[in-house]
């Protein structure tokens, strides 16, 4: 049976997202007809209208935000002399969560992947730099994942960090190989940056 166009349609766009096969995508269409009104349905459009619109990196990390910078930038309290490199966002979001560090983040939004054709001048990078040097920054904390590309992109940074006067530390205990910062806990995160190791 041939669905109508609007209805497959839809389906096609739920897919778009990750982790979403056909089967879910038909659930959420279905959801969408049966269960949104048309107010409903224009609230859900422009909030992703907005999100299009109005979120942006911040200029200074790379991290999400609504404002010129991100709050975190904003926030003079913080400390100055630790930035956290993380390959997302998402990874931000879950740090913060666990309330433990105090510092400021640089976020790569990606890592360097050969094998995907994503290099170092393809993720947030060049503006790492002079954050190191300006800020006068004492402790570069590298809490990419410990998947191959999250290595790979680790030591590549620790590699450029080698002329600087700044220690290059890594996350380390609590954290399993091969699992992404998004889906730990708050307390093996924290255990993680209160455990870094020296690169």
């Amino acid at each position: 049976m041939t669905l109508p166009k609007a209805i497959e349609d839809l389906i096609a766009e739920f897919m778009k997202y990750p982790g979403i096969g056909r089967k879910t995508a038909e659930r959420y269409a279905l959801f969408t007809i049966n269960n949104l009104t048309k107010e409903d349905a224009a609230i859900f459009s422009e909030a992703l209208n907005n999100v299009k619109t109005h979120i942006h990196h911040c200029p200074i990390c790379g991290h999400l935000t609504d404002r010129e910078k991100c709050d975190i930038c904003e926030n003079e309290t913080r400390d100055h002399s630790i930035i956290m490199v993380v390959e997302s966002p998402k990874d931000v979001f879950s740090i913060e969560k666990a309330g433990e560090y105090k510092g400021y983040y640089h976020v790569l939004n990606g890592v360097i992947s050969p094998i995907d054709g994503v290099g170092p001048d393809d993720i947030n990078l060049s503006s790492l730099w002079p954050r190191i040097v300006n800020d006068n920054v004492k402790e570069l904390i590298i809490a990419t994942s410990s998947t191959q590309e999250g290595e790979t992109t680790a030591l590549y940074i620790k590699r450029i960090m080698k002329d600087l006067d700044v220690a290059v530390t890594r996350i380390g205990y609590g954290v399993p190989v091969g699992l992404n910062l998004e889906y730990a806990d708050d307390l093996t995160l924290s255990k993680a940056i209160e455990n870094r190791r020296k690169m």
